[in-house]
């Protein structure tokens, strides 16, 4: 018989996307979008009809793009690097734009880490969205804009075998909420807002950490997914991501929530 995190796993694609979210015309930018949480927007938005720009520091094989369905124009490119953000965002003027890209934590407890291994989030995660939104900011985007950074759902009850990977989630949503208020005395119109996903074992970062928790709890990583699932819900995939996404985009920016928790029931409006 399936366990429950099996089964959580199977049915997470099963989430159609509404079609009511008709993204022709428009541009979504994917930063991060070779794989995992990044891949399932990226297929989410051209699903809907948008033109996406996925970002990446490697290629990545994307389906054809069918009837009704918008292109994936892949830009191999360093996320990191601090010349980038103007550059690709002048080339292709986007509409929406979702930070997803960082670095895997070594999943190590604290006595075992360096600072290098410690840091090592602070200067991929950390830097990646600091040179983004200041891009962003400086360009800047068409009114109406939105920007979606993802952080992490460690950012708000820590992860004691990643290092300093909470510390730097938890910084990149406070600078979604420095880029928003700036975007606010500045008048530009531009919606800025931080998602805050708990792990999914089909993302790179999930996968170390489930593995890493499994074994320190004494647990297989099976009987850990069913135990975290009867006691948190479902969990999250890159499709219910992508469907959430979606959801966001289409939003109206008066009803936007600083941050979103979100899971594999979807997204929740966090506290300011």
């Amino acid at each position: 018989m399936p366990s429950l995190a099996e089964n959580t796993i199977a049915n997470a694609g099963a989430n159609p996307i509404d079609p009511s979210h008709e993204l022709t015309g428009r541009t979504a930018m994917i930063v991060g979008a070779s794989r995992g949480i990044g891949r399932g927007i990226a297929l989410a938005f051209a699903g809907a009809g948008a033109r996406v720009i996925a970002v990446s520091r490697s290629s990545a094989e994307f389906p054809e793009a069918g009837a009704g369905t918008g292109e994936i124009k892949q830009e191999i490119a360093d996320a990191g690097d601090a010349a980038l953000p103007a550059l690709i965002l002048d080339r292709h003027e986007p509409d929406v734009v979702v930070l997803v890209a960082g670095a895997i934590p070594p999943m190590l407890p604290l006595q075992q880490q360096s600072w290098e291994t410690f840091s090592a989030n602070w200067q991929a995660d950390v830097r990646i969205a600091f040179h983004w939104l200041r891009a962003i900011l400086l360009k800047p985007l068409r009114p109406g804009s939105r920007v979606v950074v993802f952080s992490s759902g460690a950012a708000l009850g820590g992860s004691p075998l990643s290092g300093g990977y909470a510390g730097a989630k938890a910084m990149q949503r406070f600078l979604s909420a420095y880029a928003q208020n700036e975007s606010a005395r500045g008048g530009l119109g531009i919606t800025f807002t931080a998602v805050l996903p708990r792990f999914s074992p089909q993302t790179g970062v999930g996968k170390v950490a489930v593995q890493a928790y499994a074994t320190r709890a004494g647990q297989s990583v099976e009987a850990f997914l069913d135990s975290f699932v009867r006691s948190s819900g479902p969990l999250l995939s890159p499709q219910i991501a992508g469907a959430a996404l979606l959801q966001l985009a289409m939003q109206d920016a008066a009803d936007f929530a600083p941050a979103y928790l979100l899971t594999g029931a979807g997204l929740q409006k966090l506290p300011s």
